[in-house]
């Protein structure tokens, strides 16, 4: 009982993450049709950001800084960057993102150093929330939940309870009669890209101390992140959503069994030895093959399902 609960807090706070983390991506494919290469990196930089904000004036003000700061990155890039390159294609796209996440890369790299930086949860989180016997659950944990579940609130309100939430939903399906209704859906875009970097950010102020806030950090996240977008499917925010939590959970669940199909089989009276053929593949455990479940799931997702759980958008 005591594992089950601590790895199902664990999983779902890290899954919530990983939404707030590819929810950003899910709405700019949704509403522009652009695969951004670099959005992990808005995930860097707004780690980076709050460390920088929170070592002169605190955490709280970085909580609130960083991701504007990212508001206006993303609104640069989209306005000098990507609405410069659209003309050429999506392939133009997919290469601008590319080269930009290696530009950011370095440029961090450059400004903070190579090594990690000592980005520290702030003391008023720090330490335990509760007990369940002998595991304790931290109050960042919680934190980093309720910061998730609030952005996913606020999320949906904006685009479902809005005016530009509408406007944005209407520039999805019909462009041109936003357009010819007086709305500017160049500006609308603009917003959309700004936003789901900022969600990113916020990812990265949050995330960032509690795992480590280092140059490497983009790299390390941004695969799951395209992972998460393909099973749930791309485009669709539920779909986002569920595969965040699923994955999250299949992880954190993963590595903590140290079971092996060699225990399986012999478990049904089959014996594996040195002498089996591929016997080093059969011992392998759970936890060991945890890393690569989640690229496993999106194999099968694309064979089964190739355009995910709720996908509604060809790639």
């Amino acid at each position: 009982m005591e594992f089950f609960v601590i790895s199902l807090l664990n999983g779902i706070s890290y899954g919530l993450l990983l939404f707030l983390l590819s929810s950003g991506l899910t709405l700019i494919f949704s509403m522009m049709g652009v695969l951004n290469f670099a959005h992990a990196s808005f995930y860097m930089l707004g780690a980076y950001f709050a460390y920088a904000i929170a070592s002169k004036i605190g955490f709280w003000p970085a909580l609130v800084l960083a991701p504007l700061l990212i508001v206006v990155v993303g609104a640069l890039v989209e306005r000098f960057g990507l609405r410069t390159v659209h003309k050429y294609g999506h392939v133009a796209e997919l290469l601008f993102t590319f080269g930009l996440a290696y530009l950011i890369e370095e440029a961090v790299k450059l400004v903070w150093g190579q090594s990690a930086v000592p980005y520290r949860i702030p003391a008023e989180l720090d330490g335990p929330l509760f007990q369940v016997f002998s595991s304790v659950f931290p109050k960042y944990r919680a934190f980093m939940m309720l910061v998730s579940v609030l952005m996913l609130v606020t999320m949906y309100l904006v685009l479902t309870r809005t005016r530009i939430g509408l406007v944005i939903q209407a520039a999805l399906t019909h462009p041109q009669m936003v357009e010819a209704l007086g709305h500017n859906v160049q500006r609308v875009f603009m917003l959309v890209f700004a936003g789901g970097a900022a969600l990113a950010g916020v990812a990265g102020v949050i995330g960032g101390n509690a795992f480590v806030t280092s140059p490497s950090m983009a790299a390390s996240v941004g695969t799951i992140v395209f992972v998460v977008a393909v099973v749930g499917g791309m485009g669709s925010l539920a779909g986002a959503f569920i595969a965040s939590l699923l994955i999250g959970l299949l992880q954190t669940f993963a590595v903590t069994v140290d079971a092996s199909l060699a225990d399986l089989f012999s478990a049904i009276g089959l014996h594996v030895t040195s002498a089996t053929p591929l016997s080093s593949v059969w011992k392998l455990t759970v936890s060991q093959m945890a890393p690569v479940l989640p690229y496993l799931l999106m194999v099968i997702m694309m064979i089964v399902r190739p355009r995910g759980l709720m996908g509604t958008r060809e790639g």
